[in-house]
């Protein structure tokens, strides 16, 4: 009951605050509305080509993950979406699974493997990030490293990790762990984590304090620490990744999710616009961007000096079977949220 609360009120307090982007122009048949919860910046430089290959605009809404996924659900059919964008895959799961979304195109699920979208094909992948243990060898040398994301549940690591749990990244990465070890494990994780860790108010922030000293490994995505690589270092020089691979949760990667809404008014439209994050024009905006996240078109690997996808070992977990309320719940239990 907690969760489904937090949820209504998140929706609530989202219809009131998200913001108009991009204003609409000249006929209301060319534009599709898009319920965006994926980074602004990356999202508006997809509209952007994509208005300007077809013509047709792009009204964004912009919000987080389960303020968007909530507010869809208490509008129903009355919803002006015509698109979801998400940045992890539980917000898509739990809209899904309240059967919001049309099937999609088969040449837009086609371009995606099968791993990044459910087998329902109501909604697909379109990009991914890696989660990574950011440590500062000052601190922890490479060789003391945990074998697995579940060892930073071990007294051993107290005073040792940090990360940001009221974000959807790591609630993404608790789904995940969640999904491969089952509530108890998950719990008793999340119980070591809070009594040996030190929490912050977002992943760079995280990652700031590894590279400050403060706290010898911080538990955050991929991209945060090439993103600050590319751009000046000032947060990361004195930090390196470690990638758990083995199919650890500690490798999970969280897909960005992308779907039509059933009832929306530019069905055609709304179409298009997912089939082109997909194609290969879409997923090289996303590669060339500023976002550093995996694109998940095999023809557009994602090129920067990033550890290559294909090089990774996740864990195998359904885009499907990641249960946000459940993780909601958890987190409350524990006294995350």
């Amino acid at each position: 009951m907690r969760a489904h609360s937090t949820l209504l009120i998140a929706a609530l307090g989202a219809a009131l605050v998200l913001p108009l982007l991009s204003a609409c122009a000249g006929n209301d048949h060319d534009k599709v509305v898009v319920y965006n919860a994926q980074h602004e910046e990356l999202v508006a430089a997809v509209a952007e080509k994509f208005t300007a290959r077809t013509g047709i605009e792009v009204e964004l809404r912009n919000g987080s993950d389960l303020e968007l996924a909530s507010q869809l659900v208490t509008e129903g059919k009355r919803s002006p979406a015509d698109v979801f964008l998400t940045e992890n895959s539980p917000a898509m799961a739990y809209v899904d699974d309240k059967g919001l979304f049309a099937p999609l195109r088969q040449q837009t699920l086609d371009r995606i493997p099968e791993q990044f979208r459910p087998t329902d094909g109501h909604w697909t992948g379109f990009a991914a990030r890696s989660t990574v243990l950011a440590y500062n060898p000052s601190k922890v040398a490479e060789d003391e490293l945990p074998d697995s994301l579940l060892d930073l549940a071990d007294p051993a690591w107290k005073g040792k990790v940090s990360f940001s749990p009221t974000g959807a990244d790591f609630q993404a990465i608790v789904a995940g762990v969640l999904a491969l070890e089952g509530e108890p494990a998950t719990k008793a994780w999340l119980e070591g984590i809070k009594a040996n860790g030190t929490v912050y108010d977002g992943n760079n922030v995280v990652l700031k304090s590894v590279n400050a000293g403060e706290v010898a490994t911080g538990i955050v995505y991929h991209y945060y620490w090439y993103r600050d690589q590319e751009e000046a270092g000032d947060n990361s020089d004195r930090t390196r990744l470690h990638f758990f691979g083995n199919q650890d949760p500690g490798a999970f990667l969280s897909t960005s999710g992308a779907g039509v809404l059933a009832n929306g008014a530019h069905a055609e439209n709304a179409q298009e616009f997912v089939d082109y994050l997909t194609s290969e024009a879409g997923q090289r905006v996303i590669a060339d961007s500023y976002a550093l996240e995996y694109t998940l078109n095999p023809a557009v690997p994602l090129e920067r000096n990033v550890r290559p996808l294909a090089d990774l070992r996740p864990p195998a977990v359904g885009v499907s079977d990641l249960d946000s309320a459940k993780v909601i719940d958890l987190m409350q239990d524990v006294g995350f949220l």
